[in-house]
Parts: C-alpha cells; sequence; structure tokens
C-alpha cells in the first residue's frame, strides 16, 4: 500500500496535529476524501497553494488518490509570479486558503479546514482535463522563488519508491513524531511527510520556523521526535545556543539541501553522539524526487564531510563524460544516480504535461563529487548555475533574467555560493543596490541576509560578449 492510500489499519492512528490544536487521524482522512472525491475530475491538474496545515496537506492527498495532479506552490508567493505560472499551464482548478477566495472570484467547489477548491474561469469545460500523461502524479518547481515555468513531473512510482526507501533507512515506525520545519511544498519538507505517513506516524504541523519561540514551545509540547533543516538551518540553531536546549523528545536531526559546512557538521554530529540522538546528512534533488543519498548516523563522525551512500534501491556512478565512468577512488566526477525515484523529466508549458518518461531511472545530477576507498561520495562543486540559497535551489540565470525585467536595460551578473548570492550592478551606486537588494528579496521570499548586490563599473565580457564570471570577486 503506497503511503497516499486509505490504510485501515492505521484508521485510529493520529495523522496530524497543528500548533492551534487541530487533531485529526487517518481515519478523519477517510471521511474527508469520501466528501471531497466526487468534486474533483480525475486526470484534471490543480494549483495548490500550500501552507503546513490540515488542509492543505488533505488536499494534496486527496489529489493523489483521485487521480489529480497537484502542482505546488508558496501560498504566500508573488501574486504575479503566480499569475505568469496560471497563464502558462492553466489548471482546471485551484486551491489554497479560504483567507485568499478574493483572489479568485469564483464559488468553491469543496471546502475543508481552512481550505477551498476552486474550478479555474479561464479553462474551458471542452479544454480541461486533457492531455496529461497516465502516470503523472506531482509537479514541483525547480526554482519557485522565481516563477519560472520550468518545473519537475514526478510519477507515481517516483513518489512512493522514495518515500519507502527513505522511511527504510531512516527506520521509521508509528511512534515518530516529525515537526515540519521545512514548507510542504519544497521537496525535502514533503519528502518528511510523505514516508512518516506510509509507517502511520502522527506528523505535527506548523508555519512557525526554528527561529520562532513559539516552533519550540509547540515541539516540546506535542513530544516531536525530529526535525529536519537546510545548511542555514544548522548554521542559525549554533547561533541560537541549541545544544543547550533541553528537548527530551527529539530523537533524529536530518539534514540536506546543500553541503554542510565540515567544522558545523562535526559539531551537530558530536552533539548527537553526547547525547544518544542522531544526526543524519542526506542529498537528494528535485529531479529524483527527494532523497538520492544519506549518511547513515553511526558514521557521521568518522565520515564527516560525506553526503554518503545511495539509497536503498538507488545506486551512484561518477562520470568522467557521458561515457566513460571513474572507477579511482578519490578521483572528481560528475554525480550520476539510478533508481525508482528518478523523475519523469521537465515542464516548460501545459503541452509538456503529456510526456512521458525522459530520463529512464538515469539523472546527470549536475553535481561534482569523489567516492573514497570505502564507497563513501563527498560533494566537491556544482557544474551547472544554480544555488542552494537557504535550502531553495535558485537558478541565477532566471535571477538575472528577473531583476533586468524589473530595470530594464541594466547590466548585471549574478553569482555566489551556498547561502551567498552576489549579484553584480553596473554604473548604478550603492543606494541603489541597497534597495535592488530589499525588491529581490520581497520578489522572490529569499532572506535578504544571504543576497548582497554590488555596484561595479562595468560586467567582464570575453571577445563574444558574454559574462565572465570568474573575474568578477576580482
Amino acid at each position: 500500500m503506497e503511503f497516499y492510500q486509505i490504510n485501515p489499519a492505521y484508521a485510529d492512528n493520529l495523522m496530524f496535529l497543528d500548533d492551534a490544536g487541530e487533531r485529526v487521524t487517518y481515519g478523519d482522512f477517510a471521511v474527508f476524501y469520501e466528501s471531497v472525491k466526487g468534486r474533483l475530475r480525475e486526470r484534471s491538474l490543480l494549483f495548490l497553494f500550500c501552507e503546513n496545515s490540515v488542509g492543505s496537506v488533505f488536499f494534496y492527498l486527496a489529489c493523489l488518490n483521485k487521480g489529480v495532479v497537484p502542482l505546488l506552490l508558496d501560498a504566500n508567493m508573488d501574486q504575479a509570479l503566480a499569475r505568469q505560472l496560471l497563464d502558462t499551464y492553466m489548471p482546471d482548478y485551484i486551491a489554497g486558503p479560504r483567507r485568499q477566495a478574493p483572489l479568485w472570484d469564483v464559488p468553491a467547489c469543496a471546502e475543508a479546514f481552512s481550505y477551498a477548491v476552486y474550478e479555474n474561469p479561464a479553462v474551458k469545460a471542452e479544454e480541461a482535463d486533457k492531455g496529461l500523461h497516465e502516470d503523472l502524479a506531482l509537479l514541483l518547481t525547480t526554482s519557485g522563488s522565481t516563477g519560472s515555468p520550468k518545473l519537475v513531473r514526478q510519477s507515481r512510482k517516483n513518489i512512493a519508491a522514495n518515500a519507502a526507501s527513505i522511511s527504510e533507512y531512516l527506520e521509521l515506525g508509528p511512534s515518530e513524531r516529525p515537526i515540519t520545519s521545512l514548507p510542504m511544498q519544497y521537496t525535502y519538507g514533503l519528502s518528511i511527510i510523505n514516508s512518516h505517513l506510509l509507517v502511520g506516524a502522527a506528523v505535527l504541523l506548523t508555519n512557525r520556523t526554528l527561529f520562532e519561540k513559539e516552533f519550540w514551545e509547540f515541539f516540546k509540547s506535542a513530544g516531536a521526535t525530529s526535525f529536519g533543516g537546510v545548511p542555514y538551518t544548522y548554521e542559525m540553531l549554533k547561533r541560537l545556543s541549541f545544544f543547550q536546549m533541553e528537548l527530551p523528545s527529539l530523537r533524529t536531526m536530518t539534514q540536506a539541501g546543500g553541503k554542510l559546512m565540515p567544522k558545523l557538521h562535526q559539531e551537530f554530529a558530536e552533539y548527537a553522539a553526547g547525547t544518544g540522538r542522531r544526526f543524519i546528512v542526506m542529498y537528494g534533488q528535485t529531479e529524483a524526487t527527494a532523497r538520492m543519498g544519506y549518511l547513515p548516523a553511526a558514521d557521521a563522525l568518522r565520515k564527516c564531510g560525506s553526503m554518503g551512500i545511495a539509497i536503498p534501491g538507488g545506486r551512484f556512478r561518477l562520470m568522467e563524460d557521458e561515457k566513460t565512468e571513474i572507477l579511482t577512488p578519490d578521483t572528481v566526477g560528475e554525480l550520476v544516480y539510478e533508481g525508482e525515484n528518478v523523475t519523469m523529466g521537465y515542464a516548460q508549458c501545459r503541452e509538456d504535461l503529456a510526456k512521458g518518461d525522459e530520463r529512464g531511472g538515469l539523472l546527470f545530477t549536475g553535481d561534482m563529487a569523489k567516492r573514497d576507498s570505502d564507497g563513501y561520495y563527498y560533494i566537491t562543486g556544482r557544474k551547472k548555475r544554480f544555488l542552494k540559497l537557504f535550502g531553495k535551489r535558485v537558478n541565477m540565470d532566471e535571477i538575472e533574467q528577473l531583476i533586468k525585467a524589473e530595470y530594464d536595460g541594466i547590466d548585471i551578473a549574478c553569482t555566489g555560493e551556498d547561502d551567498r548570492m552576489r549579484i553584480f550592478l553596473a554604473g548604478k551606486d550603492a543606494a541603489f543596490c541597497l534597495q535592488a537588494e530589499e525588491w529581490l528579496s520581497q520578489k522572490t521570499g529569499l532572506h535578504v541576509s544571504g543576497i548582497r548586490i554590488l555596484p561595479i563599473d562595468e560586467i567582464p565580457k570575453n571577445e563574444a560578449g558574454k559574462t565572465v564570471y570568474k573575474n568578477l570577486p576580482a
């Protein structure tokens, strides 16, 4: 039985508990699904504007059960960017928090737990429900912060296989109580929900962040057993004196969304070892549904800095090029992953949703890595131009395009490293750059502390007129 299917054996188990005191069981979901399934057309497309709430997760699971394909988006994303996606993909339904009803200006066709579903008035009845591949189950953004139309197409097999693999290597059971320290529309946050539902566990729902007092109050009162975080999360936790916190229910800490600095990795691994807890570093991408690799807790100190080994059912290789595999230890090549969780491919428009599997279970990750003599992998860099900024993957080319669209005619170059994006503007002063930082933060939802926009006389170019990014730091 898949994680999203109704399992009678779990009917009395607590399924979700939120920080407002709402409690629902797996049996409550079964009742909810019966009440809404007749109001959604099978093989239709639905935009789900997400929060970490009962209504949001219930409608997500209802879609998977009914055969509706949801695209998960941030409920608070910029409305202009949301409109671009709506115009590009023309979903049959729009679902979101009931407070946003005025945005859609049509009656709801289904409502529950402060969430509502609306038929998209822009889609004609004769055009609805067409053009979705039979294997397509879920859509996630690659760079949701920039409003890019590029989506990852995930199949039912992809999400089911990854949930099963994660629950296996994390040794999950019904007594677990993970807390949603990450948004559900983010592949890492969603995988935590999926893998725990598979085993009948209770998920603690909150939109609070780990940097808020209310988060930890809920954590303690609800008896949370685990949380997940990106590198920035762990950097901030150290500053917040996390090691001195009294958290008797905590069993497991997981980390993904970018490479953790080895020193910080060691500190959290030592804390876990000294307190009888588990610290598990993981590696993943939306293109592989969520997770591809993990470092077993027992190896957290012995292999500090490593992202570990392939998840159950998966396989890693290092390639010199698309045909030549690297077999020598400690030699850098592109990391390639093979497994059932490798997704079907990308979509750029509604017509692309009719495409089948374009990858055949094989993913060239774009990450450069090496493998030690024991078979453990270490990420050394990236082949493509994207950052992991506070756990969100951000395409630097798309950031450039976003700023150019706002400030017509400006010459710009975007570079950086994880959690540190650096943008250079030619011919602008420091005051203009500060204003642009605030605008970009508001537009994308990325925290302003990770964005630095710098004035520069001119952007370095080569003879072909292309930006020479390596010359920017100088």
